[in-house]
C-alpha cells in the first residue's frame, strides 16, 4: 500500500491515501458556508479525501464562535457550492458532523437553542465567545427520552442535508469529548437508563445515531471519528477503554470508515487493533504524521488511509509536497480561528 496510490472507499474512488483531516478554522459568520471557504477547500483538493471542519446539525449543536452549520436551505446552499468546486477540482469530500453537547455557551448559540448532555455535568475550563471573550463553561441539560429523539432525527436530517447538498459522505465526531463521546464516557454519562452504565448502553445512543443514518443515506456513505483514551475538553482518564470501543466497533460494522485519533497512552495500540479486528473495515489513522511515519503505518497495516490535518493548514498542496520530499510550511497560530483571508487561504502552493 503506497501512500500515494489510489484506494476504493465504498462507493467513492480516491486518487490517494492522503486524507485531510477535519480542523475547526470559524470561518462562517451567522453559520452560513460561504465563498472564503469555498476557496479554502478547493485549494486543497489533491488529498484523496478531505473531511470538513466540524458542522452543526442542528442550533442546539452550534456551541462554537463561527462554525457552519446543515440545518437550513440556505446553508445547504452554501455547501453544496463548495462541493461543486472540490469535485470539479478533481477532489471528494466528507461533511463531518458535530454535536458539541456540553461544550458549548450561550454566547454561541441562536435564540432558544439548548445546552445538552447525557448528564447534568458541567465542564471545568472556558470558552471563547465574539461578545466576551473567554467566559466559564454553563451546566448543560440531562438529555431526556424526546431530546434523545429529536436529536437522533437532527443528525439523520443533516446526513440526508449533506448528501443533498453534494458531499460524497458524512463523518459523525464521536471524539474529542463532543456530543457522542459523552455518551460513551463514563464521567459524562452518569445515566440511569438503558442509555448508560454499562458498556452496551453507553454505546447505544451511538449505534443508534449511524444505523438510523445509514438507513436515510446508506452505510457505504456513513463513517465516525473516535479518540480512545482523549483527555480533550475535561475527560479525565478512565479504565474499561478497550472494553468500551471494542464493544462500538462491533456494531458500527458495515461502515464505510472507522476514524481514529491516535494517542501516546501506552493502551492505545492494543485498542486500536481491537477495534480494526471488531469493525473489520476501513481504518482512518490519524496523529502527528509525517509521510514516512504515515507510509509505515500502512505498510504495518495498522491502517488503510493516513489523515493530516496541520500540515494541510499552511499546505494547501500537500500531497505534491509530500511526493516531491518538499520543505512544508508553517501554520500562522495566531489566525488559527480569526475571521478573514488572512491564515487561512493565503498560503501559498509551490511552483
Amino acid at each position: 500500500m503506497n501512500l500515494f496510490s489510489s484506494y476504493r472507499l465504498g462507493p467513492t474512488e480516491l486518487t490517494n491515501r492522503v486524507v485531510m483531516a477535519p480542523m475547526t478554522r470559524s470561518r462562517a459568520p451567522s453559520a452560513l458556508p460561504n465563498a472564503l471557504m469555498r476557496e479554502y477547500y478547493t485549494q486543497r483538493a489533491s488529498a484523496g479525501l478531505i473531511i470538513t471542519e466540524g458542522i452543526a446539525p442542528s442550533p442546539n449543536a452550534l456551541g462554537y464562535a463561527r462554525i457552519p452549520g446543515l440545518f437550513t436551505p440556505e446553508q445547504v446552499d452554501g455547501w453544496r457550492a463548495i462541493t461543486r468546486s472540490v469535485h470539479e477540482a478533481g477532489g471528494r469530500i466528507f461533511a463531518q458532523l458535530m454535536h458539541v453537547g456540553r461544550i458549548a455557551h450561550p454566547h454561541n448559540l441562536p435564540a432558544n437553542a439548548r445546552i445538552l448532555a447525557p448528564s447534568s455535568v458541567r465542564p471545568e475550563g472556558t470558552m471563547y465567545t465574539d461578545q466576551a471573550g473567554l467566559q466559564p463553561y454553563p451546566s448543560p441539560e440531562a438529555m431526556s427520552e424526546a431530546d434523545l429523539r429529536a436529536t437522533r432525527d437532527e443528525l439523520v436530517q443533516a446526513a440526508r442535508n449533506a448528501i443533498a447538498a453534494g458531499f460524497d459522505g458524512v463523518e459523525f465526531h464521536g471524539a474529542n469529548g463532543y456530543l457522542l463521546e459523552q455518551f460513551l464516557h463514563p464521567h459524562t454519562n452518569r445515566r440511569e437508563d438503558a442509555y448508560g452504565g454499562s458498556a452496551e448502553n453507553r454505546a447505544r445512543f451511538v449505534v443508534e445515531v449511524v444505523r438510523a443514518v445509514s438507513e436515510a443515506i446508506g452505510a457505504e456513505r456513513v463513517a465516525i471519528r473516535l479518540s480512545p483514551y482523549s483527555t480533550y475538553n475535561d475527560l479525565p482518564a478512565h479504565e474499561g477503554v478497550q472494553e468500551q470501543y471494542t464493544v462500538l466497533a462491533r456494531e458500527l460494522r458495515g461502515l464505510v470508515y472507522v476514524h481514529l485519533i491516535a494517542s501516546v497512552e501506552k493502551g492505545f495500540t492494543a485498542t486500536a487493533d481491537a477495534i480494526r479486528r471488531s469493525f473489520g473495515g476501513p481504518i482512518i489513522l490519524n496523529g502527528g504524521f509525517t509521510r514516512d511515519r504515515a507510509q509505515a503505518a500502512l505498510d504495518a497495516g495498522r491502517a488503510d488511509l493516513i489523515a493530516f490535518g496541520r500540515p494541510f493548514i499552511a499546505n494547501p498542496d500537500l500531497v505534491a509536497r509530500m511526493k516531491g520530499d518538499a520543505e512544508l510550511a508553517a501554520p500562522d497560530f495566531q489566525r488559527l480561528y480569526t475571521p478573514g483571508a488572512e491564515g487561512y487561504v493565503d498560503y501559498p502552493a509551490l511552483g
